[in-house]
């Protein structure tokens, strides 16, 4: 199958950080889908999450510290699986470095297997290696993509949850635009490796 033939959630998770000997905990959900090789924006959710009384990470980014008291009467992850499920279950998942929402999913819900997963910080990395940053922000700064990344995210930034997914799927809209990807697989996503260059992807993803 076409990548842009497939239908995928992009997810993002905004965390606590480690500290105090506590784990990072993610304290809001951002989902948004893909289909046609677009990013559809109007069909999105996002959701704050309880994480109770800990302290978080004085380098975990966000706006967690105005928003404790919504977080703190927020439901727990698990309690939103009803609302979830359809996001994440039968199709594939996109993430900017996809260990972080792994780790989070497999924690929450390790009854349920989720997947293929496509990671857009790879993609960023075949696509254009001598980038100097593949972070997210800096590549939709970089690629000219901000505008319209707050066109879909009115009134939030980066390290929002939502904001982060539509940052991700407007990336990967953007890889899906250039002329040697216009044919690659979703399989091929799913399995690119950071050394290789995107020639090489889109060629062996032509059937």
């Amino acid at each position: 199958m076409r990548a842009s033939d497939a239908t995928i959630t992009i997810i993002d998770f905004e965390g606590t950080g480690p500290v105090d000997g506590l784990p990072d905990e993610p304290w809001q959900i951002g989902l948004v889908r893909f289909e046609g090789g677009c990013l559809n924006p109007q069909d999105s959710f996002t959701a704050l999450l309880r994480v109770g009384d800990r302290p978080f990470s004085r380098h975990a980014p966000g706006r967690h510290e105005q928003l404790r008291d919504e977080i703190a009467a927020a439901p727990v992850l698990a309690e939103l699986w009803p609302k979830l499920r359809p996001w994440l279950v039968g199709c594939p998942l996109a993430a900017h470095n996809i260990s972080t929402e792994k780790r989070i999913l497999n924690k929450a819900f390790p009854m349920h297997s989720m997947g293929p997963w496509i990671d857009t910080l790879t993609l960023a990395r075949v696509a254009h290696p001598t980038s100097a940053s593949h972070r997210l922000e800096d590549l939709i700064d970089g690629l000219g993509l901000t505008c319209q990344v707050e066109k879909y995210a009115s009134g939030r930034a980066p390290h929002d949850a939502l904001y982060d997914a539509m940052s991700c799927g407007i990336l990967l809209e953007y890889l899906l635009g250039l002329p040697e990807w216009e044919n690659v697989t979703l399989d091929a996503l799913v399995h690119a490796r950071a050394d290789e260059f995107h020639k090489g992807v889109a060629r062996r993803s032509r059937r």
